[in-house]
């Protein structure tokens, strides 16, 4: 519940106000007096009749109405404040800046729980408690310093941890970034995260709204909510960056499958930040360098030109780069020749283009504008520090214009922070920000141009037979892992392809079918969840004799009750499965099979339902995605068919939601096909009350 009196108040009172400033009450009032809050302040404070120039009062009883209350008092002294001012003083918002509630202990929590229904029952807005505040260009409701820039076209800053929004702004402003508003939400008993994102949501005007969001998020209360909000400020043409913390406790998680054994709430979170098109930093750094690069002309393709005066950074850029799938062609025809024959002897253009530490701003230029002329050249970056041969103001002027003109975003790295330092903050000061190291900026580049756009949140059906989805779930009376039948009847519905099976308890029953097929043969067991470990399995069965042979020695093992009987097909192993995760749904994971998914863990998740294009996404997110396109010699693997059964597979489990574990492993790309040689899946529906 966001209000107008939390976001513009006409009035603001500060309990616990002082004329200390190195108290929470005093450090306020001086943030909202420093940002010349426009509006009528009061503090209450019985030791005081004036604090820091504005009337103070001795209780709240003898306050006048006021829209917005700020509260720096102990938490036992909480819950009566906000039902008095409530109640008696017509208080529309709260901001409880104390710590020492939920946080900490049982009973802390029953005191938040108590606020949280005065201020529900009198329709208030309340922010907190244990946070820093809110700070947006009306107000700077903050106690803490660093006090950022707050401008129109600034960054919206959400965060989980009020210490975290004031680490984010350090090292925000030191890279030249400019802040709309920061929102520190803390317990967030009624405003969270994803209440803060529907509000910038619901109020956004594009053309008008600052585009820039980013967020550190410590618990994602409704990711349902969150989807639907991020990819809707991202389709309006936001951009939207952020960090979740806090979620690897969940992959000690027990799970009997071998996708429960990886899947995680951490793959769930990358699997809606993939969906709802969420940049994922995993540092603070990272996240205001990605809002950074947000804050430049949108990058359009991969290729990039550096212009440098310092080989080594060049070179990092360009190493970094690459290993982000970007690329830094070499350049060369007529046009390079001419700039070489402009710039100082021993100078290169070939990419990145090397001016020397000689180099004028004047030769800049011209390296600029080779670049921006350069039809193969989608960005560019410039690294220009301080060699001490040239006059840095000048060379700056250069970039700013240019940055100006060009079609092309321009990247600045400028190193030469204590050097040059007020060469840097004179180009930050016009509007601009700063990229200190190439590498992360090259880190972060990769991380935005392959982003996921966000889906539309339909479900792609590709001819899935629902109705005989169901019927079989719903003839299935008992939980845990399905039979072979049910498996084959479930994706025979789906249109996933599965190998033919011939399936017996009976020696001579199984030779008899099996002599339908053609050798070799794989023989599997029937029943024990984990086949291999107890020698279940047997490839490359060459005849009857070796059949039957295998028949005998795998009916004696534990828990068996029935042999399976494969062709034995050749081709690359593939890997899809998927996991329910509470509050997310299913996620699906999918990878190159074999040594990929065991050792390596080269794995993309999603969160079904899936579209062609986010099943596309993820496969092409895979480290190993080069050997889909064919390695050394071998066939290339269709992606297209591969997204096709993930999509598929996705659109099942929406309309089997029972399904609860499923691997399918191998799933063999063959010469004629995708095909699934195995799977298991898991069911567990909820007992019916009687």
């Amino acid at each position: 519940m966001i209000n107008r009196e939390l976001i513009a108040p006409e009035s603001i009172v500060i309990i616990g106000g002082s004329n200390n400033t190195q108290k929470p009450g005093g450090k306020i009032i001086r943030n909202l007096l420093e940002g010349k809050f426009p509006g009528k302040l009061y503090a209450v404070n019985p030791k005081e009749t004036e604090v820091q120039g504005i009337p103070c009062f001795p209780d709240i009883t003898s306050l006048p109405n006021t829209e917005l209350a700020i509260l720096a008092v102990p938490a036992a002294a909480c819950p009566h404040i906000v039902e008095e001012l409530a109640s008696t003083r017509n208080t529309k918002a709260f901001i409880i800046i104390s710590a020492g509630f939920g946080e900490e202990t049982h009973e802390g929590f029953l005191l938040e729980q108590e606020i949280l229904k005065t201020a529900n029952k009198y329709e208030a807005s309340l922010i907190g408690p244990n946070c820093i505040g809110l700070m947006n260009r009306h107000h700077r409701s903050v106690f803490t310093l660093p006090i950022p820039e707050l401008d129109s076209r600034g960054v919206d800053l959400i965060s989980s941890s009020g210490a975290t929004a004031v680490y984010i702004m350090e090292s925000a402003i030191g890279k030249g970034l400019r802040f709309n508003s920061v929102w520190s939400v803390g317990n967030a008993p009624q405003i969270g995260v994803e209440d803060v994102l529907e509000y910038l949501d619901r109020t956004y005007i594009p053309g008008e709204s600052t585009p820039i969001k980013i967020l550190y998020i410590e618990n994602i209360k409704d990711p349902d909510r969150m989807l639907l909000h991020a990819s809707s400020l991202i389709r309006k043409g936001c951009k939207i960056a952020a960090i979740k913390s806090g979620s690897s406790e969940s992959g000690s998680r027990a799970a009997s499958s071998h996708t429960g054994a990886m899947a995680s709430s951490d793959l769930a979170v990358e699997a809606l930040f993939r969906k709802a098109g969420i940049v994922r930093c995993f540092s603070r750094e990272e996240l205001t360098t990605v809002a950074c690069v947000f804050n430049l002309k949108e990058i359009k393709g991969r290729n990039f030109a550096i212009v440098t005066h310092a080989g080594g950074p060049a070179v990092m850029l360009t190493d970094a780069l690459s290993k982000g799938g970007m690329h830094v062609p070499e350049l060369s025809g007529e046009a390079a020749q001419k700039l070489k024959e402009e710039l100082y002897p021993g100078a290169s253009v070939g990419n990145p283009i090397d001016i020397l530490a000689t180099g004028t701003p004047e030769h800049l230029e011209k390296a600029i504008d080779f670049c921006e002329n350069t039809s193969e050249i989608d960005a560019i970056a410039v690294i220009f520090g301080s060699p001490g041969l040239v006059k840095v103001y000048d060379a700056y002027d250069v970039l700013h214009r240019k940055m100006e003109e060009c079609s092309k975003p321009i990247f600045p790295v400028l190193p030469s922070v204590v050097t040059a330092g007020k060469e840097v903050e004179y180009f930050l000061n016009k509007g601009h920000v700063n990229f200190s190291d190439e590498v992360a900026l090259a880190t972060a580049v990769a991380r935005v141009f392959n982003a996921s756009k966000p889906t539309n949140g339909g479900i792609e059906l590709y001819g899935v037979n629902v109705p005989e989805i169901r019927r079989i779930i719903d003839d299935i009376g008992e939980n845990g892992y399905l039979p072979h039948n049910h498996v084959q009847s479930l994706f025979s519905a789906a249109g996933i392809p599965i190998v033919s099976e011939i399936v017996s308890s009976s020696k001579e029953e199984l030779l008899k079918k099996a002599r339908q097929l053609d050798f070799p043969l794989v023989a599997k067991v029937v029943g024990p969840v984990h086949k291999s470990d107890i020698g279940g399995v047997v490839l490359n069965i060459q005849s009857e004799e070796h059949l039957a042979f295998e028949f005998d020695r795998m009916m004696k093992l534990p828990e068996v009750t029935a042999i399976m009987v494969q062709q034995m097909l050749q081709g690359k192993e593939l890997f899809v499965g998927a996991k329910y995760e509470p509050h997310f749904g299913h996620v699906i994971l999918c990878g190159l099979g074999g040594i990929f998914v065991e050792i390596l863990r080269d794995i993309a998740s999603g969160l079904a339902p899936l579209s062609e294009n986010e099943a596309l996404s993820m496969i092409r997110s895979l480290r190993a995605y080069k050997m889909f396109r064919g390695v050394r010699g071998e066939a290339p693997i269709d992606e297209i068919q591969f997204a096709e059964i993930i999509v598929r597979l996705s659109t099942l489990l929406r309309f089997a939601t029972e399904i609860k574990e499923m691997d399918i492993n191998p799933l063999l790309a063959t010469k004629k096909g995708i095909i699934a040689v195995d799977a298991r899946i898991r069911i567990e529906k909820e007992a019916k009350n009687k």
